[in-house]
């Protein structure tokens, strides 16, 4: 482990330093790792941060992971933006080691895929020649290995993730990154308490553009030729506070809120002022015998112009439901990405499986 992350460090400081006379510097980047994963946690408005456990905590907190109830665990996601146009997948696997000890692996794919390449359409005659048109993908890919480790002290416990990054647009230009994630949790009795500094080391993507694809079309058109660059994501402190309620033996219910603290500049959020900008967020559970589940959430409140100048709050409200049976759990997710873009409600479907391994003797 250590000489990985010396050969990513050595390659990217080499990199780095070839191309720091022409490289334009980008502020945002990675927009697609704050989408989410999981339908339960999606369905909550994103609130999850105190309470997450098990094997999609590798992506909303690190150190829940050690938390998994069976030997293994793993996750899968798909779900559908903009109409079907762009496709979201998630798979996670985590493996416990010992009581107290876990490690995590999972991989994040948000593509658009069959887009028509047209550069070539008009052949050297100057005709149309529809046969020349080909296919390639936009593709943004994640990879997260993780860790997490309870401590001697009673319900605390820590974990950290290893982000490689891969951004892929067709065969004209590739991006390669990585980053770091840190988590804590604490669990007392009915209160659960967390935070997650995601991108604690910023995260550095490396794009690197094949000009041979592109290059005499750009000439011809007047355009300008795109320089290789370096994009960093700024770091980000998510804080969250979950409290259980019994309500009788069967029917119990989780509440959690959560802060997103950016410190990238006032963003719309609520609460914004220069260069922090902060984003709450609302999410509960009804629990019925630990096998179903109704959930709610909101989050994604931010303060936008209308037609009239005028400032207007907007939010993205979510609901869902789940199962559990023996050791599957399905969940089902209504997200409102519209009230955000121009994309309408999105459905989301994930599914976790738990191995539990017996000892031979046994």
């Amino acid at each position: 482990m250590r000489n990985l992350i010396k050969i990513i460090f050595i390659t990217f400081i080499q990199t780095v330093t070839i191309n720091s006379i022409e490289a334009q510097v980008r502020i945002y980047s990675n927009e697609f790792l704050n989408i989410g994963v999981d339908a339960a946690s999606l369905s909550m408005g994103n609130s999850v941060v105190a309470n997450t456990q098990g094997v999609n905590s590798i992506y909303w907190n690190p150190a829940g992971l050690s938390s998994v109830e069976g030997k293994m665990e793993i996750s899968m996601m798909h779900a559908n933006y903009f109409s079907g146009l762009a496709q979201y997948d998630y798979i996670g696997s985590s493996y416990k080691i010992n009581d107290s000890t876990a490690l995590g692996m999972s991989i994040i794919r948000f593509g658009v895929d069959n887009i028509p390449n047209t550069l070539n359409l008009i052949d050297a005659d100057g005709n149309v020649n529809y046969d020349r048109i080909t296919y390639f993908s936009i593709a943004d890919y994640a990879f997260l290995f993780s860790y997490s480790k309870k401590l001697k002290i009673n319900g605390l416990s820590i974990g950290g993730n290893l982000k490689l990054i891969y951004r892929q647009q067709g065969k004209f230009a590739d991006a390669y990154g990585f980053g770091f994630d840190f988590g804590i949790q604490y669990i007392q009795t009915k209160w659960k308490f967390g935070a997650m500094l995601r991108d604690a080391s910023s995260t550095f993507n490396i794009w690197v553009f094949d000009y041979s694809q592109f290059e005499q079309t750009f000439i011809q058109t007047g355009n300008e030729l795109p320089e290789n660059s370096l994009e960093i994501t700024a770091p980000k402190l998510l804080l969250g506070t979950a409290r259980n309620f019994t309500i009788n033996k069967k029917l119990s219910a989780l509440v959690e809120i959560d802060l997103n603290i950016y410190f990238d500049g006032a963003q719309n959020s609520i609460i914004s002022f220069d260069p922090i900008s902060i984003e709450p967020h609302l999410g509960f559970e009804f629990r019925y015998l630990k096998n179903v589940f109704i959930r709610g959430g909101v989050n994604g409140f931010q303060m936008v112009n209308n037609i009239n100048q005028d400032k207007t709050l907007i939010f993205q409200p979510s609901a869902g439901i789940g199962v559990s049976y023996f050791n599957i759990t399905f969940d089902y997710a209504l997200t409102d990405i519209g009230d955000l873009t121009i994309a309408p409600y999105s459905h989301i479907f994930s599914l976790s499986y738990q191995f539990n391994f017996k000892n031979k003797k046994n």
